[in-house]
């Protein structure tokens, strides 16, 4: 059964920083570009970042510089480090194996100002 499972989401001050993990079945994790997305209320979800297999990177302009996705092929689980946080910020994270229809429940990231 393929599954994907966001955690680390929270309420956290303008300026802080969060760790946001998306443990993955082995099936899904070693076949796939990982990738992380997020939707706020009343917005489409959108892009923010991708790792393949072999650890290349890409991010939507909107978060380069600040943060920061990493894949753990050994724990199956994809990280995104997020630092700097904005109160535009605040949104439902999501995991996604890139392209594919697998996706995570969402983990809700709060900024406050």
């Amino acid at each position: 059964q393929v599954q994907l499972v966001e955690s680390g989401g929270g309420l956290v001050q303008s300026g802080g920083s969060l760790r946001l993990s998306c443990a993955s079945s082995r099936s899904i994790f070693s076949l796939y570009t990982m990738a992380w997305y997020r939707q706020a209320p009343g917005k489409q979800r959108a892009f923010l970042a991708t790792v393949t297999i072999g650890g290349t990177t890409n991010y939507a302009d909107s978060v380069k510089g600040r943060f920061t996705i990493s894949r753990d092929n050994a724990e199956n689980t994809v990280y995104l480090q997020m630092n700097n946080l904005k109160p535009e910020d605040t949104a439902v994270y999501y995991c996604n194996a890139w392209g594919s229809q697998y996706w995570g429940q969402g983990t809700q990231v709060t900024v406050s100002s």
